[in-house]
């Protein structure tokens, strides 16, 4: 009979169709990870300090460094999806220096000497850093960070050359220990849950450098003190490299959606 057959559709026995739906792997949100970098500063200082500039007015016509390459490792830790802190050791290689200063001496044919500045300055900086990641589309990850730590400056081959008065002065190299800070923001790029490239923008503080001695060309100092550079400080930008070795992918299912009659 028709509705004999029906029932028999409907019976308890007959099979239910299930449907399952499973969400994209997840990668594991805390652990340890490695980074390296690579990068490449651009550098600037306010001014030149000595107590010899009280004889004169000084006028700051150029003072600049060049571009110079950098690396570094460190260590760090995930905390949760949208923060992590690593300590990072740098080393940043020499990077030359030239300046010209001019400064008021009516004694002279002009009315004023010059000073022409060259020197070479390389750092190294520990920094302890904090970044908040702001989400991710399609594997890019934007962040945000700071830091706060240590560096030493080192200023080697200062010279000081006056051509109006055809004076020379030269110091030996000279280092100084400052606190350093710094702001970050970039991009990670998730190769896999264990590789992330970094592409990243930094502003990093260096406080004072300073030199030795400074002497003239027959070995005597005047005021026998060190040329002071006054708040250098470095726009860099980064290419960088975090491992975590611990990562894996793990996908969540959902209970499955049972279809009911």
């Amino acid at each position: 009979m028709p509705w004999a057959s029906q029932a028999a559709d409907l019976s308890p026995t007959a099979p239910v169709p299930e449907l399952r739906r499973t969400l994209a792997p997840e990668t594991e949100a805390a652990g340890f990870y490695l980074r390296g970098d690579i990068g490449f500063s651009n550098q600037s200082v306010e001014r030149l300090s000595n107590s010899l500039d009280a004889l004169g007015t000084i006028e700051k016509v150029n003072l600049g460094f060049a571009g110079a390459p950098l690396a570094g490792a460190g260590v760090g830790y995930r905390f949760n999806p949208w923060f992590r802190a690593d300590v990072t050791g740098e080393y940043r290689s020499a990077a030359a220096f030239t300046g010209l200063e001019r400064y008021r001496d009516t004694s002279l044919p002009l009315g004023y000497g010059t000073d022409e500045y060259t020197a070479s300055k390389r750092e190294l900086a520990v920094l302890l850093n904090g970044y908040v990641d702001l989400g991710s589309w399609y594997g890019l990850t934007p962040f945000l960070g700071a830091g706060i730590g240590a560096v030493r400056v080192t200023l080697d081959d200062f010279k000081d050359t006056n051509v109006v008065t055809q004076g020379l002065a030269y110091a030996k190299a000279g280092s100084k220990t400052n606190l350093a800070w710094a702001l970050h923001a970039g991009v990670g790029y998730e190769v896999n849950p264990s590789f992330t490239v970094e592409l990243a923008y930094r502003y990093l503080n260096l406080g004072d450098g300073r030199t030795g001695t400074v002497y003239n060309y027959a070995g005597q100092c005047g005021s026998c003190e060190a040329m002071t550079f006054k708040n250098i400080d470095s726009h860099d930008v980064k290419l960088g490299l975090r491992w975590s070795p611990g990562a894996s992918a793990i996908s969540t299912e959902h209970a499955p959606l049972v279809r009911r009659y």
